[in-house]
């Protein structure tokens, strides 16, 4: 591999002199994905189908440069023929197999209105059926749950100690008239993700919802279910719908512990209590385990189902499904041998068994597993245990749910596609072939013509003879045999326990990179997930280890399967442990990479300074084997007490609002860059947080990181 060291660093603080990149035009014409194309293509969510299974909704956002806005619809579906329709808005649920309820918000008043969904031959119609009622001013509610056995509508709201909806915009606006902007703390989770903590927090809600003479009519009395307790849901940054689960008089739910801090602990519990409350809340975990996930009744009410991690304060540990038989008060695991972590998990339509989507391998599947029977103990053995099987094996499958007549209903995304919906059939008919029909087609109009590349998987013997997975997106109009033509690039992935998988993004497209003309490689090394939890595990206390070693191979293997890249025209990119990679090849030249360019976003510069600064202290805790002051692993991983070392020209990108990795750590790296004389550039955003969001942004984003890339890596040799 080629050296690294591309020029030599001056210690008076002036770089060495630079190409004139004022005329930088990004590669655009009908058949190319340009940054812009991506950033315009609809944005479609999770398909969510009716009880009958016959009809779904997708929320679609899509954003338009010239109107300099998103515009959010609901497509309707049918799921038993092609018919389609949409309309405005974005917040909607079903409350029965033709009804949806709309959700529109006027002067901080939230209204539900009642909309008549039908289907006549090839057409889905949806006409407004009445209002149903309106929910106090200023809460904005969200994830609803309806039970149309009890009659009940469940949704979460921000609120203040006093636990009261009806308190909520008079307390808002003492709070703001306060007089002061200061805030005043006496523990941890000062700030969290891209907010800072103020006094209200999520809780959930109850209240009667009934059909009157053809009517939908919400009551006037809302129960507060958790009353009886300090517990929390959904759990903030990221929680959503699938931290609560509804039958016909309950709630399922997971929360923080309340009796530990919450930024140094992951520990969720899960709980039971009635939707119009009247009593505690009955704890379903031993209170001895991680975090909780997804929890979900079963079709009878009579189980719950929820995937649990064993470790407290790791959050990427193994998620192993755990079931509580509610009539035998019995606790028990599920495919305890399987080595994979399911993303959310339901019961089938008739209860007999388990459906969940699960990485596995660079790509996210859907799964099914039979239900055992339940022992007769808590976290006893199952007898008749089974393995998952896998109903999908390519993209990254999202959203599964279960359908009358043996259909799952699921969402994938590729690396050539966003979000479409997909049905799987034939399940209850093991004598015939799965059937996987597409659903959807959002996106196929606007990417007709682009030729994305799907992409080509390679594995090579990384660190301690260890199989390491990779992707390559070969560059616009390449040609095989064009020895040493193409200019490459490494992207590295974040978390560290994290993947590259057969996916969209909006954020890290590599089609995206490859049709600006580089050829694009994307390696999951240790730390990753769906390989295994191992594999994810052994990256703990070893930042700068092993996965440096698997990225030293694979960059090697790289360049030997494909001799069409010109090891001369390569750089690499990554974003948070990704930025961290770059800022440790950047300090070991010596790792051979050759690199003449350097993409540094929202990255780690000083770890020990990291561990003090961070917003969730139990991963850095976790991953470093204790607090800045105790573990060996903060100095030994680094990279600022290596910035001698230090010659790449680099880009240091970093955000305002990043709590995870504060603004600081990329104007220490730029300043150490600027003061060696390397070439360096700094790109800031005050309003993003870890990722780059608004669209205009990325569109900047993207212009300056292949600006940055094309100024050093350069044409033809």
């Amino acid at each position: 591999m080629a050296e690294q060291v591309l020029l030599a660093p001056s210690m008076d603080g002036r770089a060495s002199k630079r190409r004139n990149m004022n005329h930088f035009k990004l590669r655009d014409g009908p058949d190319i994905l340009t940054p812009k194309n991506m950033l315009e293509l609809p944005r479609p969510g999770a398909a969510v189908a009716n009880e009958a299974g016959d009809l779904a909704y997708v929320v679609v956002s899509q954003f338009s440069f010239a109107k300099k806005k998103s515009e959010k619809s609901v497509h309707v579906l049918s799921l038993t023929g092609s018919a389609h329709t949409s309309i405005e808005g974005s917040s909607v649920f079903w409350i029965d197999s033709h009804t949806l309820v709309k959700v529109t918000e006027d002067d901080g008043v939230q209204t539900l209105e009642a909309l008549d969904v039908a289907t006549k031959g090839k057409h889905v119609t949806v006409t407004h059926a009445g209002t149903i009622g309106s929910l106090p001013k200023g809460i904005s509610a969200d994830n609803f749950q309806f039970t149309k056995k009890g009659h009940l509508l469940v949704f979460s709201a921000l609120v203040y100690p006093d636990y009261d909806l009806e308190t909520v915009a008079k307390q808002d606006e003492e709070y703001e008239a306060r007089g002061t902007t200061a805030y005043v703390f006496d523990d941890t989770f000062v700030r969290h993700w891209d907010t800072w903590r103020g006094p209200k927090k999520s809780r959930l809600f109850g209240v009667t919802l009934s059909k009157e003479k053809e009517t939908w009519r919400l009551g006037k009395n809302f129960y507060r279910p958790l009353l009886e307790s300090e517990h929390y849901t959904p759990v903030e940054p990221f929680g959503g719908s699938d931290d609560f689960s509804i039958n016909a008089t309950h709630i399922v739910y997971t929360t923080k512990d309340p009796s530990l801090p919450e930024a140094l602990h992951t520990r969720q519990n899960v709980y039971i209590v009635p939707i119009k409350g009247g009593e505690k809340p009955r704890r379903l975990t031993s209170s001895k385990q991680g975090a909780t996930h997804s929890p979900a009744f079963s079709p009878d009410g009579s189980k719950v189902v929820w995937l649990e991690m064993a470790k407290d304060g790791y959050e990427s540990d193994h998620a192993v499904i755990t079931i509580y038989d509610l009539k035998k008060d019995v606790r028990f695991t599920v495919a305890s041998k399987w080595d994979r972590s399911p993303d959310a998990i339901s019961f089938s339509h008739d209860g007999a068994s388990l459906v969940f989507t699960a990485g596995d391998l660079g790509h996210i599947k859907v799964f099914t597993v039979p239900l055992p029977s339940t022992p007769l103990v808590s976290d006893e053995a199952v007898e008749d245990d089974a393995i998952p099987v896998a109903l999908t094996e390519l993209h990254a499958a999202n959203g599964a749910q279960s359908l009358p007549g043996g259909r799952i209903l699921y969402t994938s995304n590729s690396l050539t596609s966003p979000n479409n919906a997909y049905l799987v059939s034939n399940l209850d008919h093991p004598e015939s072939p799965l059937e996987i029909q597409r659903l959807t087609s959002f996106g196929d109009e606007a990417l007709e013509g682009k030729n994305l590349d799907p992409g080509e998987e390679f594995w090579f013997t990384g660190a301690e003879n260890i199989r390491v997975h990779g992707f390559a997106i070969k560059p616009k109009g390449w040609e095989a045999g064009k020895t040493k033509k193409y200019p490459a690039v490494l992207l590295i992935h974040g978390g560290p326990q994290g993947a590259w998988e057969d996916s969209w993004s909006t954020r890290w497209n590599p089609n995206v990179f490859a049709q600006q003309g580089y050829f694009t490689i994307f390696i999951n090394p240790t730390g990753s997930t769906t390989y295994g939890q191992n594999f994810t595990d052994a990256i703990t206390e070893d930042w700068g280890g092993r996965p440096f070693q698997d990225l030293i191979a694979g960059w090697k293997y790289v360049l030997d399967r494909y001799p069409e890249i010109n090891p001369k025209r390569t750089a690499a990119a990554g974003a948070s442990y990704g930025g961290f990679a770059i800022n440790w090849i950047q300090s070991h030249p010596e790792f051979g990479f050759g690199f003449k360019a350097l993409v540094c976003h929202d990255g780690v510069f000083d770890t020990h300074y990291n561990g003090y600064s961070t917003d969730e202290l139990f991963f850095f805790n976790h991953d470093f084997g204790g607090p800045p002051w105790i573990t060996k692993a903060t100095e030994k991983f680094n990279p600022s007490r290596l910035v001698p070392k230090w010659s790449t020209p680099e880009l240091i990108i970093h955000s305002g609002k990043d709590y995870r990795l504060p603004e600081t750590e990329g104007i220490a790296a730029f300043h150490a860059l600027q003061q060696r004389g390397i070439p360096s550039r700094f790109l800031y955003f005050p309003d993003e947080n870890h990722w780059v969001l608004k669209p205009e942004n990325s569109l900047k984003w993207h212009y300056e990181v292949f600006k940055w890339i094309a100024e050093f890596v350069g044409e033809d040799d």
